[in-house]
């Protein structure tokens, strides 16, 4: 039986107290007001900015296609219209769980009945000579995405270290500004641990196709400079001239505030299938929440769009007194060039990967089977397949049904 943040949320006069303001955080408060909690909420923000889309900074806003104003997800005036108090560009700095309070940078404190963390990740940083230089950048925040795309110009240096999904993104949308690009990866492939090589191929001949530099294998042992900015990065005994590097190399939950008020943080803050920790009162959602998944039975923390604004409004049905649990399958997406491809699920290690239609043509299906069970599929320029790929991950088929019919006849 649920209790803490189930019961206690449902009581008149209740507060709720937000630690962090990304995209689960806005869809937790906005999802509570919307299913008529009529408690106090606050939303606590260590960024200047309202909650907004950050997969849009990789995206259509590095691509020039949109506005940065574009990705916000509520207007400005939705807070106060929505009675929700929020305190951005003012940090948690301390949660006193016995006394319910949040304490912040400014010296001020928020009391609360019920604490949700939400502070998500930040990236990767490498441990390198020269990687505080001025142009070393890393992608991960508004101010980010400005300083990149006032470095992608024509004919300019652009280095990605890492070749996962930040990097090849921001690849492609440099590519397509004309600048010189250069993707430096350590694995004998982009994305090979979550596609295979077989498919990890062909993504890496569509950025060799658009004229990137693809090199794999690699080791970056730091970056030279002048006058204090990043000319070049030092790649196995030579260099790689650079006018701006991106690093791309992972993320890291932002757990920190959760262990310092003792709760139990391990690859994130640790809660279980109703994205509550070990005290009652106090769960945690998005990239900094390692949650037990009914489904996959295990605990995952996934680093994706869908995770967060999913696990925001599941939580606001926590608190709201409904059930339910944690059951999703990992989901994320990405746009390069003229790909854009869905993924859904997780695929082991040993997996047995079918494709159905060619990669080289750009347009093809591919699932991924583990004792008879689909585990991971994955859509290529197919987008009539985006909707029968959400139900057919778990379901028992074989490669002579997956290769041979529809997806749509499939699971109907």
């Amino acid at each position: 039986m649920l209790e803490g943040l189930r019961k206690g949320a449902m009581m008149a006069g209740r507060s709720v107290v937000v630690v962090g303001a990304g995209l689960a955080a806005a869809r937790l408060v906005e999802a509570l007001r919307k299913g008529g909690f009529d408690g106090r909420i606050t939303l606590i923000g260590d960024e200047p900015h309202r909650p907004y889309d950050r997969p849009g900074l990789s995206k259509e806003v590095l691509q020039g296609e949109a506005d940065a104003a574009a990705i916000y997800l509520h207007p400005a005036s939705f807070y106060a219209d929505k009675q929700i108090d929020t305190h951005f560009g003012d940090a948690a700095a301390c949660v006193d769980r016995e006394a319910g309070v949040v304490w912040l940078a400014s010296g001020r404190d928020v009391p609360y009945d019920d604490l949700v963390f939400a502070t998500g990740s930040r990236a990767r940083l490498l441990d390198l000579p020269g990687a505080d230089l001025h142009g070393v950048l890393t992608l991960r925040r508004m101010e980010d995405e400005a300083a990149l795309r006032r470095s992608l110009d024509a004919g300019e240096r652009v280095v990605l270290v890492g070749g996962g999904w930040i990097g090849l993104e921001v690849a492609a949308a440099a590519a397509e500004a004309g600048c010189q690009v250069t993707v430096l990866e350590g694995l004998d492939l982009p994305l090979v641990g979550v596609l295979g090589p077989e498919l990890a191929g062909h993504i890496a001949a569509l950025h060799r196709a658009h004229g990137v530099d693809l090199r794999t294998g690699v080791t970056v042992e730091g970056f030279e400079g002048v006058d204090g900015r990043v000319t070049g990065v030092r790649v196995d005994g030579s260099v790689v001239p650079a006018d701006v590097v991106v690093v791309g190399v992972g993320a890291i939950p932002n757990a920190e505030l959760a262990a310092a008020s003792g709760l139990v943080v391990d690859n994130g803050i640790l809660v279980d299938e109703h994205l509550r920790t070990d005290d009652p009162h106090v769960g945690a959602i998005g990239d900094v929440a390692n949650a037990y998944n009914t489904t996959l039975g295990r605990h995952v923390r996934v680093e994706h769009w869908d995770n967060a604004r999913r696990q925001g409004r599941f939580l606001a049905s926590v608190l709201l007194g409904r059930e339910g649990s944690y059951d999703w399958q990992p989901y994320f997406y990405s746009d390069q060039y003229d790909m854009s491809l869905d993924y859904l699920g997780r695929a082991g290690r040993d997996a047995h990967l079918v494709v159905k239609g060619d990669p080289a043509s750009g347009a093809y299906l591919a699932s991924w089977l583990e004792g008879g069970v689909v585990t991971a599929a994955l859509q290529v320029n197919t987008p009539r397949a985006a909707g029968p790929l959400r139900k057919v991950v778990g379901m028992s088929l074989t490669a002579d049904q997956l290769q041979e019919q529809d997806l749509a006849d499939l699971v109907t």
